[in-house]
């Protein structure tokens, strides 16, 4: 923390730039909590302070988090700033959240992504990365180039479907970042299907935030489905590791405990060979014929049940390969089952999404009719309207014409009447009467004219207007009709397109559970070679060791073949000593002494014999009758295996006088 301190005062003197109290506060409540974290959130850094701090974490090994919320950076401050974070090798944490970075910004975190190697977490909310493309191009190429990244934040950073482009092809070939915050952005739907078809290389990524990006709900449910799956790869491998690692520790210990055995095996033999080479020539042959069968029947046993462990090792493994073999084709089968029938149904149910299409087809050509039967009707109707309404028009001129036509004749034969009024005033008089009738009867003939013509009016307008009403109401039936069919129609429509995602859900389920079970065969068919290869190993150490110890076995033979002979050498020499024995006339109690050591001897060779402390006795007895003839001698034990070295027992027992 000094050494940081130091630096950035000394940069500061060297750009002539006065250092910022709020940055050594930190440090000093940095060095005061002995903390490796350097917070300047909502710090208003200047560029020439950038530039000095990016110089300084150029080389620094202390901070592993910096916190740079809400510093309003310049793009030229924080490009420096980045820069100089390329270099740093402790950095894992950098939060650059609410700085308003655009293009230039962009392009320095791209540098950053491809040249940094320990950055494990970049928060980047609250920016303006996605608004220039060429920017956030460069900085998706970083994406794809890092291999260290775990956590990427990029809210609120008006991403749009061809920055989400981009992004996508960078996440095919990013096989390191696991979380992916992509809230409040402008992904869409054209952008969410690219997300999904990197979803289908990516297998790393296990969280992906999409709220807030108007992207369908059924494209969502695949995308996390995809997530779910590659959470379940992840577990898997984890697994997979897990296994293997004390698959390799057991065989580890099996090792160590085999070559445990075979030093103790090396050791109780050097030590029996010592002990051989420090007895006499007789115990050497009798403990090395005891101690090379204890051997062979140990060394015999050894490898029965080193070849009992391998035969039930391998059986063990061929059961369980077996077995599971067995469950991966039953499995497969199941899946090439289920695939067949999900194929089927999708067949099926392509069959009747073609059907319904032709079904909409055809109402949509009934509708199109129904809509040209309308207007051919709306028409027609409006034709009669149009009809009714010139009968009414010639109607009323008729009429008109009629009243004018009466009108005029009236005048003219007022006229007339006028001006004959004086010649024909009686004449008049007495026609008076006649022409008031014939007026009154034409006043009747008029108002009967007049009432008949809005008579007829009136009748027409009910006529049209309920003509019009039934137009109407048939229309509105017809459309009502028409809307229900449409809804029933969307209905089935919607619920098959349901059915089609659950089918390609359930499809997709299918897919990445093959995908699963073929990376697991795999991984047990590498484990499976492995086991051969380290048994096969173990076979060659064990038939080396077999064949050493069978060297050995050969020579301690060839050994105590010739110590045999030797003993077969010595049982001559014991016959004719008992030959002398008879010739000298011997008592019959040391005789039968004799061939009681004979028949001992004899037992010895068979690992038979009587104990050594019987035959003391008896020979004792027998030494205290016979007076004179012999001399007792005490008989000495060797190494307590029961069995005594030939000529020191004889020169033991008695001499001749």
């Amino acid at each position: 923390m000094d050494d940081f301190k130091r630096t950035y005062l000394r940069l500061c003197k060297e750009f002539c730039i006065e250092p910022q109290e709020c940055i050594l506060n930190q440090l000093h409540v940095c060095d005061g909590n002995l903390r490796k974290r350097l917070d300047l959130s909502t710090q208003s850094l200047s560029v020439d302070t950038c530039a000095v701090l990016g110089k300084v974490l150029m080389n620094d090994v202390v901070f592993t988090e910096i916190m740079l919320c809400d510093c309003m950076l310049n793009e030229e401050g924080a490009k420096v700033l980045l820069y100089g974070l390329c270099a740093n090798t402790t950095i894992q944490i950098l939060d650059i959240k609410g700085n308003n970075l655009r293009a230039a910004g962009a392009e320095a975190l791209g540098k950053l992504l491809r040249q940094n190697k320990s950055l494990k977490r970049l928060i980047l909310e609250w920016n303006a990365l996605g608004m220039w493309e060429e920017g956030f191009c460069i900085f998706c190429e970083g994406v794809k180039a890092n291999k260290h990244l775990k956590y990427l934040d990029l809210r609120s950073n008006q991403v749009n479907h061809l920055g989400v482009g981009e992004l996508a092809l960078a996440l095919k070939h990013n096989d390191t970042l696991e979380e992916l915050d992509l809230r409040w952005n402008n992904v869409g739907l054209i952008g969410g299907r690219a997300l999904l078809n990197a979803l289908q290389q990516n297998k790393s990524l296990v969280r992906l935030e999409l709220a807030g990006n108007n992207i369908p709900s059924d494209l969502l449910k695949a995308i996390e489905q995809a997530i779910g799956h590659n959470s379940d790869c992840q577990t898997a491998l984890r697994e997979n590791k897990v296994r293997s690692k004390v698959l390799s520790n057991e065989i580890q210990c099996l090792k160590a405990e085999k070559n445990k055995q075979f030093l103790n095996l090396m050791g109780v033999i050097d030590q029996q060979k010592d002990e051989l080479s420090r007895s006499n020539r007789v115990q050497m042959s009798e403990a090395a014929l005891t101690l090379s069968k204890q051997k062979t029947n140990d060394l015999k046993d050894l490898l029965e049940k080193a070849r009992k462990e391998n035969f039930e090792l391998n059986e063990k493994h061929s059961k369980e390969l077996r077995n599971e073999q067995e469950e991966m084709y039953t499995r497969e089968a199941k899946l090439t089952r289920e695939i067949n029938a999900a194929n089927g149904k999708n067949m099926e149910l392509k069959n009747k999404v073609d059907e319904l299409e032709r079904r909409c087809k055809s109402q949509q050509d009934q509708i199109c009719h129904l809509k040209e039967e309308l207007a051919n009707v709306t028409t027609e109707m409006k034709v009669k309207l149009a009809q009714t309404e010139e009968r009414l028009e010639a109607e009323k001129k008729r009429y008109k014409q009629v009243l004018d036509d009466a009108d005029a004749v009236w005048q003219k034969e007022m006229e007339h009447m006028k001006r004959h009024l004086e010649e024909m005033q009686r004449t008049l008089q007495e026609r008076i009467h006649k022409l008031e009738k014939v007026k009154l009867q034409l006043e009747d003939d008029l108002s009967r004219a007049k009432a008949a013509a809005i008579a007829d009016r009136a009748q027409a307008e009910e006529d049209q207007i309920k003509a019009r009403n039934q137009a109407r109401l048939e229309e509105q039936q017809k459309l009502v009709h028409l809307e229900e069919k449409l809804h029933y129609l969307n209905q089935t429509r919607d619920e098959f397109q349901n059915r089609c995602t659950v089918q390609n859900q359930s499809i997709t389920e299918l897919q990445g559970k093959n995908n699963k079970f073929a990376f697991e065969i795999e991984g047990l068919k590498r484990r499976i070679e492995e086991l051969n290869q380290e048994l096969s190993i173990k076979d060659q150490e064990k038939v080396a060791e077999v064949n050493i110890v069978r060297i050995e076995l050969q020579e301690q033979i060839g050994h105590l073949q010739a110590e045999r002979a030797a003993q077969e050498g010595l049982k001559e020499k014991i016959s004719v000593l008992e030959r002398q024995l008879k010739d000298a006339a011997w008592p019959a109690d040391l005789f039968q002494y004799c061939s009681l050591f004979q028949h001992q001897w004899s037992l010895n060779n068979t690992k038979s014999h009587m104990p050594v402390k019987e035959l003391e006795e008896s020979f004792n007895t027998i030494a205290q009758d016979k007076t004179g003839k012999c001399k007792m001698v005490e008989v000495q034990e060797r190494r307590g295996n029961k069995c005594f070295n030939d000529f020191s027992f004889l020169n033991s027992i008695f001499f001749l006088h």
